[in-house]
């Protein structure tokens, strides 16, 4: 009788063992799907995600010449480097991003760095920047014609635009800031 019971214990833990294990590998392959569904929906709404330089940060910070109290958006924060920067500046600090990696990475920054930002789960193109001061992005030149149309009918007068790389092709910059060896910064301002 012992053996029996100890068969049908070994057997209902081994059971129990391979029911969470197999939980576990539906939870990984989930996750793994999340993220790879969103890092695909990324590239064909805007840019997958390739980080700003930390080095620019400072050039960013200098062509915006942040105000305290001025708000910030950053189209496609990625990890929200540039939000944490901004912040510190006195900024209302946002960010948006579709992709799911990014984004947790961004939201677990914002857990261990006290410095107030927000960062939104959100598609850029559904949100109105019509309170925005500083918009910066850092996305593919095929999406521009469509998001200076978005900057020019939804941006205040003197609302800044950077644009990091690539310029818009029609739309002349005020202020082009260009460093050997790295890319280089376009200030637009909405006249």
């Amino acid at each position: 009788f012992r053996t029996k019971c100890l068969r049908a214990w070994r057997f209902k833990s081994s059971l129990r063992y391979h029911l969470y294990k197999n939980k576990m590998y539906i939870f990984i392959l989930i996750l793994l799907f999340l993220i790879l569904f969103s890092f695909f929906y990324s590239v064909i709404r805007a840019i997958s995600w390739v980080p700003m330089w930390s080095k620019d940060l400072e050039r960013f910070l200098n062509l915006a010449n942040i105000q305290t109290g001025q708000k910030v958006y950053d189209l496609g924060c990625g990890d929200g480097k540039l939000l944490f920067a901004a912040a510190k500046y006195g900024a209302k600090a946002e960010g948006f991003e579709i992709s799911l990696l990014p984004y947790i990475i961004a939201k677990v920054r914002q857990i261990f760095d006290k410095t107030k930002i927000t960062v939104k789960f959100r598609d850029f193109w559904l949100i109105n920047l019509s309170d925005a001061d500083v918009v910066f992005f850092f996305l593919i030149p095929r999406i521009y014609p469509k998001l200076k149309k978005k900057l020019q009918k939804e941006l205040k007068l003197g609302a800044k635009v950077i644009a990091y790389v690539w310029p818009f092709e029609d739309w002349e910059p005020d202020q082009v800031d260009k460093v050997k060896n790295r890319p280089a910064m376009y200030l637009y301002t909405i006249k």
